[in-house]
């Protein structure tokens, strides 16, 4: 019997002919890059119209297909050909052992293509078979269209019939790489690895920027970022995240010796987001996502958001922007950088006593003028290094 796994797709159904054709052969090629990834064996990946199949023997590719950004679910299924017969007989080999003494069972069925009978039909016939089949072994059959304790699917398309007992939820979004590229500004917290995974499920390519904090960070800040950023690589083989470091310490000293103090967090951010813009620029990127949400610290206050940006032009993302905390680890939770994110550290010592919390939307401006902020940045990205990780 031949086995495949079958994979679903959501928003892909809604786009343009040319644009469907785009996003379906991106979805194939990163659905065979995870499975590479993964050491799961499969023979070939077909499309057909709303569907894409997997030829492949192991179970596990129906797991990794799901893990794919775009897929919204996966079943492995075994395959006949499209008559109501030989689907009949395939459901009741699949319910012999499935279902026992006591449970109930549904057939949910769907068809697509032209045949001389409907989805009610394969239902009832499959169901029949189900049912002799059980009668046969001495178990008394029982039908529950509502809450079965059992259910095999039967999925009728022209030419060949696909029969399976399970879904598997896949993560949804849009394929990754249909989307362009984004700057993410990332450290090793619980937000930004979230917000970055979000962008990427919305089908954006991502360049992580790890503005390193040194001296003022040790290096387990530094390791449980790099650790994130491999976390984030275990959803999207074939699109290596190519990671830049960014030295960012020395402009810490200029803030403090040179600007008010309480104002170190919103001048350390306006200078990562003018870091990040140089990086945008010079990898033909089209924004720059960060892991803000209102209120959450003191430089995410709405006033303070706004005095981070003032008098920049600069395209800003912020996905978590009006997430609570329990959702955002919920997320984290999901994509496996929780653990790593909660890991001890030493904090960021160059955090004033007192942040300022309510900045004047013009104030950043009149402390930039106290520094030399285009050289800072000039000489941030000048000295950044660029690394694979996970890779």
């Amino acid at each position: 019997m031949e086995n495949v796994i079958i994979v679903r797709y959501g928003e892909l159904a809604l786009k343009s002919t040319g644009v469907r054709n785009w996003y379906e052969k991106t979805l194939v090629n990163n659905i065979s890059a995870m499975l590479e990834h993964r050491d799961v064996p499969f023979s070939r990946i077909s499309r057909e119209w709303g569907r894409i199949f997997i030829e492949s023997d192991d179970i596990q590719a129906a797991k990794a297909a799901a893990d794919v950004f775009g897929v919204v679910s996966t079943s492995f299924a075994q395959v006949t050909d499209a008559s109501i017969e030989s689907a009949g007989a395939l459901c009741a080999r699949l319910a012999d052992g499935l279902i026992t003494e006591g449970q109930s069972f549904a057939i949910r069925a769907r068809r697509t293509g032209n045949h001389v009978f409907s989805s009610r039909d394969v239902g009832m016939k499959c169901g029949d078979a189900v049912w002799a089949m059980l009668e046969s072994k001495g178990i008394t059959p029982s039908v529950d269209l509502t809450d079965p304790d059992r259910e095999i699917f039967v999925e009728m398309r022209q030419t060949r019939a696909y029969v399976f007992t399970e879904t598997i939820n896949g993560v949804g979004g849009l394929p990754l790489g249909t989307q362009g590229k984004m700057i993410s500004l990332v450290s090793g917290g619980i937000d930004s690895p979230v917000s970055t995974w979000l962008m990427m499920k919305r089908g954006v390519e991502v360049i992580p920027v790890y503005c390193n904090n040194s001296p003022y960070n040790d290096e387990r800040a530094h390791k449980r970022t790099m650790d994130c950023i491999k976390a984030l690589q275990e959803w999207c083989p074939g699109h290596p995240l190519k990671t830049y470091e960014v030295p960012h310490g020395a402009n810490l000293v200029e803030f403090i010796n040179q600007c008010s103090r309480n104002k170190t967090c919103l001048l350390c951010k306006r200078t990562m987001y003018r870091i990040a813009e140089s990086i945008m620029k010079k990898e033909g990127a089209s924004g720059i996502i960060t892991g803000s949400s209102i209120g959450q610290v003191a430089s995410q206050t709405t006033y303070n958001m706004y005095a981070e940006l003032y008098g920049l032009c600069i395209p800003l993302y912020h996905p978590l922007i009006g997430l609570d905390k329990s959702e955002i680890i919920d997320v984290a939770k999901k994509i496996g950088t929780y653990d790593i994110s909660i890991r001890q550290t030493g904090g960021c010592e160059a955090v004033p006593l007192h942040p300022e919390v309510r900045a004047a939307c013009d104030s950043m401006v009149l402390e930039e003028g106290k520094i030399d902020i285009d050289s800072l940045v000039r000489t941030s990205v000048e000295n950044a290094s660029v690394s694979y990780p996970g890779l």
